[in-house]
């Protein structure tokens, strides 16, 4: 339970530091980023795996290249379910999900560093 609350809350401050990155990601406020975390959380569980299965070939053809574009549609898909979380131009779209698996990775990390028992039932 705390393990999970903890990957959100990685995930929402990741959100926030794209958000200072890149002119193109706009979050409102942090409950817009704690809701977007929520729903790119979501959507990167359920609908990701059948985009990534669908554009597969594509995938194969420009050797996994494809796979940040469909990273980007993920995370464009979350804007648009999201008040107040808007993505806008095609930088934004392809490098703002990979700074955030990036940011989300290190703090993911930190907090497993800081709170070791956190994962365990």
């Amino acid at each position: 339970m705390i393990g999970s609350l903890l990957t959100i809350l990685a995930t929402t401050l990741s959100l926030l530091v794209v958000d200072i990155i890149f002119s193109g990601v706009n979050i409102a406020n942090f409950p817009a980023a704690l809701i977007a975390a929520l729903v790119i959380g979501l959507i990167n569980t359920g609908i990701k795996p059948i985009i990534s299965l669908l554009s597969l070939p594509l995938n194969i053809l420009s050797l996994g290249a494809f796979s940040l574009v469909v990273n980007g549609l993920c995370f464009w898909l979350a804007s648009l379910v999201v008040p107040g979380f808007r993505v806008v131009g095609l930088l934004a779209f392809i490098l703002a999900p990979v700074i955030l698996s990036f940011v989300n990775t290190f703090l993911g990390n930190y907090f497993a560093e800081k709170f070791p028992n956190a994962t365990e039932s």
